[in-house]
């Protein structure tokens, strides 16, 4: 676990969810200057962090939404700071919890040096690992489908073992080993959407393998430095 450690002027602290934020920004004495939830609209934040431009830095807890924030810090040249959720629940974790002492004490972190820092994955390489993680997603519901099929033999326990049904090609009669007909079309709806998988994941690797050639992550990063924002740190 790496802490942004950085002293600055300002700290904020932005508890994000889709449609709204609480923000909260902090002096070098602990004093709040700022406290407020709203819109999560990137001319509004600005505004409302204008008067501290001068040495500011952002910090949020990294959730599903933080994608647009970093961007913006980015452009803008703010300093960010991408927290990790499950350490950041570790150290800060409490009974009294909501969206308005979250940012406060995401604030308070920033300014203690203890806020546990995530990797900001670059911008331009983030669609390419969203799509390696939907393939992931839908490789495993591919695997509970082979999974199903093979528990049912287990279920009627059958003579025969299925194998490896991974390829087509040890999928041949499965059908018509089931003696049932309700059997015989749950598991032609199970071969039907492995089916379908097989074709999706084949064009997605293909896709992924031709994104990923035109990647380079040492020049995607924006610094190996250990004390920037924007620095590389391991999940």
């Amino acid at each position: 676990m790496q802490f942004y450690t950085k002293q600055h002027k300002f700290y904020c602290g932005i508890d994000l969810h889709a449609k709204k934020m609480y923000v909260c920004i902090m002096d070098a004495q602990g004093t709040i200057r700022e406290h407020r939830n709203m819109k999560t609209d990137p001319e509004t934040f600005l505004k409302i962090i204008a008067p501290y431009r001068e040495d500011v830095v952002v910090a949020v807890e990294c959730m599903f939404t933080w994608y647009w924030i970093a961007d913006l810090c980015q452009r803008e040249g703010i300093p960010f700071v991408l927290g990790h959720a499950l350490y950041m629940k570790a150290i800060h974790g409490g009974k009294a919890k909501n969206d308005k002492i979250d940012s406060q004490k995401i604030a308070a972190l920033s300014k203690g040096g203890l806020i546990p820092m995530s990797y900001v994955y670059p911008e331009k390489m983030r669609a390419t690992r969203d799509l390696i993680r939907r393939r992931n997603h839908l490789v495993r519901k591919r695997a509970e489908l082979l999974a199903h099929i093979q528990n049912t033999n287990s279920q009627y326990n059958l003579e025969d073992p299925f194998g490896c049904l991974t390829h087509e090609k040890h999928r041949a009669g499965i059908v018509e080993k089931f003696a049932d007909p309700v059997v015989q079309k749950s598991m032609s709806v199970d071969l039907a959407m492995i089916r379908h998988y097989d074709l999706l994941l084949g064009d997605l690797e293909r896709t992924i393998i031709r994104l990923a050639r035109h990647h380079d992550p040492v020049s995607s990063d924006h610094t190996r430095c250990g004390h920037d924002p924007w620095a590389r740190h391991a999940l």
